[in-house]
């Protein structure tokens, strides 16, 4: 009787614990799937918006030259969602010294009426294009 008993005790996981992990694991993929491409976009933005911005200060061009320009370079790139007025904001307006802030945010459903909202901020000027 008493071998029979020593069987009898649990071994691995419950059935609660495994729909638990599977809970788990279900919810931390939605937020990669809702957080990750978001971060990769501002990477992508950020470099070009860098190095378009070195090249308008290189060429001296005005403002207007340079939005045109990001404007070009994102329609090039098929991001045909995003216009170069409505994610920065000039910091220094001076030809050849150009420097801008980039401020947007990217929202993203996660779940039912639940959204994800990503927030980009950052300065960038000549120091940080090189």
């Amino acid at each position: 009787m008493q071998q029979l008993s020593g069987l009898a005790t649990q071994r691995g996981a419950s059935v609660t614990s495994i729909v638990l992990t599977i809970i788990l694991l279900g919810v931390a993929i939605k937020l990669m799937v809702a957080i990750i491409p978001a971060q990769i976009g501002d990477y992508q933005l950020t470099k070009t918006l860098s190095s378009q911005l070195r090249e308008a200060n290189n060429n001296n061009e005005t403002t207007k030259q340079f939005i045109e320009r990001v404007d070009k370079q994102l329609s090039i790139n098929a991001d045909y969602d995003t216009k170069a007025e409505d994610v920065i904001i000039f910091t220094d307006k001076k030809v050849g010294q150009l420097a801008i802030r980039k401020q947007y945010a990217v929202t993203n459903n996660f779940f039912g009426n639940v959204d994800i909202l990503n927030r980009f901020e950052g300065d960038i000027d000549m120091a940080t294009t090189k």
